[in-house]
Parts: structure tokens; C-alpha cells; sequence
């Protein structure tokens, strides 16, 4: 099945026939296909070697339930919490399962809305005299009908519940909000990357990464590095011991945090950064992180 959908791939449009298979091919044939046309080589799920070659490995073979509490934007905010403290999680305003249940007139002027189950669907109001209501269902009644783990077979997010959520609006001194995404190895911080420039129109994201000492790392990947690189967050050392007491245990998972005034909030967990399907430049880095990934000797299912 695999030599056939790569040999239909070559004579239609690609991104069609993934959109396809999301609904009727296995998880191993479909992140087989996937792979090989991102990736530009075949993923080794016997003898997986590379860092995105062992996140599709865990995203077939590690189903630790677990899991999809950290990946529910709501339901997360317990576990973290319970396991250091409240005073890392942003504050809920209310939580609802339709854009209709939403009384905008109990919401304060600057709120943000997430959906719980997916990765993209947030608006952000910072002041409702100008809040386009309309734009806002659209973009979220879309988000929630959205199956994350159809996209790329993220399994974690497979039985998530379509939620809406409203945090307290928060901005740190730039007057954006600029996260530290850890990289976390059984309990040990790796390496992170910061992301600029997001919110700038016309002008592309920079990724910049940095190892657990805060060193510059010589590498890209899906972003260029900006051309002042930001500096090390004065909360470093606090978000580095948070994120290890939070991945304990687990064989790779990325903990992103805030630092806003001197105060550290948690951001949200991830398991597979970019799904596991963006390239680093140059590539030796891939088998170079491939390595802190220790795959578990059992199967979860």
C-alpha cells in the first residue's frame, strides 16, 4: 500500500492525497507517506535513528493516557498545578463546548480564547470595543470541528474534547508574549528555542535555538535565526528546573513557558515539535538529537 499512495502522490496533488488518508489509511502507512514526501527520505520505524524519525515511532507505539490530559489546554492546567504550584498557570475565565455559550458581556475588555483540542485555534481580544464577533466564530467553530490527530496522527490528541477556554490576557515588556519552548528528555532540559517576530506582518518568524546553558545552537529549522539573537529570559534557571519536574518520566516532550515581569507562567505541553516533519539544517543535527530520545522498551497501545 505504501509503493501505491506514494506512486498516486507523484500524479496528483500530494497535500490532497494526505487529506485523504486522513480519514481511511492506517497510522503506520499514513505517517510512512507523510514522511518520505516532507522529509525527502523513508522513516525507519525498526530501527528508528533520527529525532523526527523517533517522534513518529512514539506517536505509533507510546499511548500513555496520560498524555492527553497534558495536550487538553484546559485539563492540563490541573496536573501542572498539582505538580508546581498555581501560581505557574494562567488564569481560566470560563470554559465552554460552543461559540454560542459565550457571554461576551461577563468576559473582561482583553481576554483570549483557545479551542482545548488543537494546535492554532486562539483569538486574542485586547479591547472588546473593537472585536470583530464574527471573525471570532468563524475561526473558532472551524478550530472545533478541526480533528488534530487526523492531521498528522498525533496520538495524544485523539481523544481530547473539543472545548473552548478564556484565559486573562497576558503580555510581558515587549508587549507581546514570548514563549521559551523546552526541549525534555526523561526529565532533562536539552536544549530550547525562542520564537520572534511572530506578530510582525510581511516579515517571517525567526527560530533561534539554544542548548541547556543558554549557547547558541548553529542550526535551522523551519525558520531563519533572527539577526540579534534574544537574550537569556532572567527567569532561566527557574523555568529549566519547572520544565524537568514536568517531563519527568516521559521519553521527549516540550514544556513552553512565559516570562512576564519578572514572574514564570506556564505555557503548554508538546510532543511532537512540527509533528516530527521539518528538517534541521544542516541535517547532522537530526541524528544528533535523535540521540537524547531513549525509546521505551515497551509498547503502549
Amino acid at each position: 500500500m505504501f509503493s501505491m499512495v506514494l506512486k498516486l502522490m507523484r500524479k496528483v496533488k500530494a497535500k490532497f492525497i494526505l487529506s485523504i488518508g486522513s480519514n481511511f489509511f492506517p497510522d503506520r502507512i499514513f505517517l510512512k507517506c507523510l514522511f518520505k514526501y516532507r522529509m525527502g527520505y523513508k522513516l525507519n520505524l525498526n530501527n528508528p535513528r533520527t529525532f523526527n524519525e523517533k517522534l513518529q515511532w512514539l506517536k505509533l507505539y507510546n499511548h500513555n493516557p496520560l498524555y492527553t490530559t497534558l495536550v487538553d489546554k484546559f485539563a492540563v492546567k490541573q496536573y501542572v498545578g498539582d505538580k508546581i504550584g498555581f501560581q505557574y498557570v494562567i488564569p481560566t475565565l470560563s470554559v465552554w463546548n460552543s461559540f454560542d455559550e459565550i457571554d461576551f458581556d461577563k468576559l473582561p475588555n482583553q481576554f483570549v480564547l483557545k479551542c482545548t483540542h488543537d494546535s492554532g485555534g486562539l483569538v486574542i481580544c485586547k479591547d472588546k470595543r473593537n472585536f470583530d464577533v464574527t471573525e471570532a466564530r468563524k475561526k473558532i467553530t472551524k478550530c472545533l470541528k478541526h480533528n488534530y490527530y487526523k492531521s498528522f496522527r498525533e496520538w495524544p490528541y485523539k481523544n481530547v474534547p473539543p472545548r473552548i477556554i478564556a484565559e486573562k490576557y497576558m503580555e510581558d515588556e515587549s508587549g507581546e508574549l514570548r514563549d521559551y519552548k523546552f526541549f525534555c528528555f526523561n526529565g532533562s532540559v536539552k536544549a530550547l528555542f525562542v520564537a520572534t517576530d511572530r506578530q510582525k506582518k510581511n516579515v517571517d518568524t525567526k527560530f533561534d535555538f539554544f542548548d541547556d546553558k543558554f549557547k547558541h545552537l548553529p542550526f535551522t529549522k523551519g525558520h531563519p535565526n533572527a539577526d540579534v539573537p534574544p537574550g537569556k529570559p532572567t527567569c532561566f534557571d527557574e523555568m529549566v528546573r519547572l520544565a524537568e519536574i514536568l517531563s519527568e518520566d516521559i521519553p521527549h516532550v516540550r514544556v513552553d513557558f512565559y516570562e512576564i515581569y519578572g514572574k514564570v507562567y506556564f505555557g503548554e505541553m508538546t510532543f511532537f515539535d512540527n509533528s516530527g516533519i521539518v528538517a534541521f539544517n544542516p541535517p547532522k543535527y537530526d541524528e544528533i538529537w535523535g540521540d537524547w530520545i531513549k525509546l521505551p522498551p515497551e509498547v503502549i497501545k
